[in-house]
């Protein structure tokens, strides 16, 4: 008699649980719902990871190709002062002192080597003389008028701009051609020219 009254109370317990209670057609559909849910946690969870692990790798590319960023941008001034020491011997005084030309072909030796170096290490000096202006990579200090170049052309580089990889590491200090002006052809809508005060 005791077991008979145990007996309801456990369906009802169990119902409440979540559990099968009997009817094997409702059992089968909750636990293919079950399954179904896990497999979608699973494979958000592995794709999660996946991309978590992509990322990763990723940083870490990009940490070991940049690394050398600031140390690369403070060695440039040895870069630039190699080029202010060639640059400042006057032309033709290197052929003239023997001594002088040895210590110019030195100093131009150090800068290609070291312009070699900075080479190996992912570090690229930029073609910037004759190469339209780009505001990406390019620092315009001065402007000046050249009616044979298009508007934009760098006539003329300061200081040498360097790209680390695909990054501007350095952007390059240069003139640009403000170009030739479009000047108005002879009977075709020229302005007439203003008289002035001292006409009238």
């Amino acid at each position: 008699m005791a077991d008979e009254d145990k007996k309801p109370d456990r369906e009802t317990a169990a119902a409440g649980n979540g559990a099968p209670t009997g009817d094997g057609e409702g059992t089968v559909q909750v636990l293919e719902g079950r399954i179904a849910d896990l497999t979608d946690r699973l494979l958000r969870a592995h794709a999660e990871m996946d991309n978590l692990r992509k990322r990763t790798e990723r940083e870490k590319d990009e940490t070991a190709k940049y690394a050398i960023t600031k140390f690369a941008r403070d060695l440039l001034a040895v870069g630039d002062n190699l080029q202010r020491a060639t640059a400042a011997v006057p032309a033709g005084a290197a052929d003239a002192d023997p001594a002088l030309k040895a210590l110019v072909e030195g100093v131009s030796m150090t800068e290609r080597e070291f312009l070699n170096v900075l080479e190996r290490n992912g570090v690229k000096r930029m073609e910037s003389s004759g190469q339209p202006f780009n505001p990406h990579q390019h620092q315009a200090m001065v402007e000046v008028d050249q009616p044979d170049l298009a508007p934009g052309t760098i006539v003329q580089v300061y200081q040498e701009g360097y790209n680390l990889g695909d990054r501007v590491l350095r952007p390059a200090m240069v003139v640009i051609a403000k170009g030739g002006e479009k000047r108005p052809t002879e009977g075709k809508g020229a302005p007439e020219p203003k008289e002035s005060d001292d006409a009238a």
